[in-house]
């Protein structure tokens, strides 16, 4: 018997750690390959990891609430085969007061201090190490932006141009925040965390704008209803009005891929991507989650709404596996009913495009006859609101990128042509 150190995998593009938010199996289990281990909370949803190995729990790390590290271990397992020349659990760092221990894997290098006493491994390559060395820079006080939290050379020059524009100290001490006693405090954990950190990393990267317009509704509701009447005969579930964005979402970048990208901050260049990976906003109890639908060229409309479908509900029931949450090229954001007149989004970096949906609201259209009357009908329409980084993308582009997916819609019949 041998024992195997099982270590958090990669969950996710920039993720460096995660919340374990319930253990599944307990020191002394049997367990067999894919068995759910734990689930950790992390890049905007709870995840479940699975064992790559079947064997018995000898130990686990981390409590329930304890922050995980990539690449830390989880899990040490007994496993058959071999001898017992594995590396050995790594210990626990003291618990700080008030946060969570942190795990550190086995044989990993020292962490760097960040200097205000929270220790963490600082992931950077010797360049960017010895650029921050030259500049002054404490890369522990930094949010990387890289694969796995990596520090870019980007992040320590934006750092460095932050410090050197951040006007001087105030002589006054900045208020304290006093927390009465009716007061109810509430700190910042698990997914509400993962989503500040987030909209941090976006705000300090992404320029945004926003372009407002408004589409026309009423061909697309009609199409999509007579749709819907074949698919209820059959048995078949109903289609929303996501699908049917999605595909227009193609008309768009078929015109300007540049929209269907990712930012590479290191290299500072534009990642144009070929496949068409589609991030969808669903409302859990615990916020919002983002989860992704691959290869949407490809898919029918039946089978976007499906996967759509299928992951909306994992995304309630928190058992959305890692590859659902990863690899997204663009996002949709949708309220639904309750979507409003208009919103500014913020674009999910590394993506440099966001497309918000509100609300479909009929109004009175009025038309002048030949004969100079005027008559009314009631028609429907709804706004989409699509935020850009404007590092970028242009204005004039984003805005005829949307008149090119507004095209679309109106005249849905181009959704169901294959070249699309």
């Amino acid at each position: 018997m041998a024992q195997f150190e099982f270590k958090l995998p990669d969950i996710g593009e920039g993720v460096v750690e995660g919340e374990i938010v319930k253990w599944l199996v307990k020191p002394g289990d049997q367990i067999v390959e894919d068995q759910p281990l734990v689930e950790v909370m992390t890049d905007k949803a709870t995840v479940t990891i699975p064992s790559p190995r079947r064997g018995k729990v000898l130990q686990t790390f981390g409590k329930e609430g304890d922050t995980a590290k990539v690449h830390g271990t989880l899990v040490l397992l007994e496993v058959e085969g071999g001898t017992a020349t594995a590396q050995a659990a790594p210990s626990l760092p003291p618990q700080q007061a008030g946060q969570p221990a942190p795990l550190q894997a086995a044989g990993a290098p020292q962490p760097q201090a960040s200097g205000n006493g929270d220790e963490r491994r600082v992931l950077a390559t010797p360049v960017t190490r010895r650029m921050a060395r030259e500049m002054g820079v404490d890369l522990a006080q930094l949010q990387g932006s890289g694969p796995q939290g990596r520090v870019m050379k980007a992040d320590v020059l934006a750092h460095a141009e932050y410090r050197s524009n951040a006007p001087p100290p105030s002589r006054t001490a900045a208020p304290r925040v006093e927390a009465l006693q009716q007061d109810e405090v509430r700190p910042l954990r698990g997914l509400r965390k993962s989503i500040a950190r987030t909209m941090t990393q976006s705000h300090n990267f992404v320029v945004p704008f926003t372009f407002v317009e408004e589409c026309d509704t009423a061909a697309l509701s009609a199409m999509r209803e007579r749709i819907n009447a074949g698919l209820v005969k059959r048995g078949d579930a109903k289609l929303s009005y996501l699908p049917f964005i999605a595909k227009a979402l193609l008309r768009g970048f078929a015109r300007y891929p540049e929209l269907n990208a990712i930012m590479d901050e290191e290299k500072q260049a534009l990642v144009v991507k070929k496949e068409v990976n589609v991030g969808f906003g669903a409302a859990t109890d615990q916020g919002l989650t983002v989860f992704v639908v691959r290869d949407i060229a490809h898919k029918s409309l039946r089978e976007i709404g499906a996967e759509i479908d299928r992951l909306a509900v994992a995304a309630r029931d928190n058992k959305l596996q890692l590859h659902e949450l990863q690899g997204s090229t663009f996002t949709i954001t949708s309220l639904g009913r309750d979507g409003g007149l208009m919103a500014t989004p913020v674009v999910k970096h590394p993506e440099v495009a966001i497309l918000g949906v509100h609300k479909i609201k009929e109004y009175a259209k009025p038309t002048r006859l030949a004969s100079g009357q005027v008559h009314v009908e009631v028609a429907e329409r709804m706004n989409l609101s699509c935020s850009f980084d404007h590092r970028v993308i242009d204005g004039h582009i984003g805005a005829a990128f949307l008149y090119e997916v507004i095209r679309a819609l109106e005249s849905p019949e181009l959704l169901l042509v294959d070249c699309c």
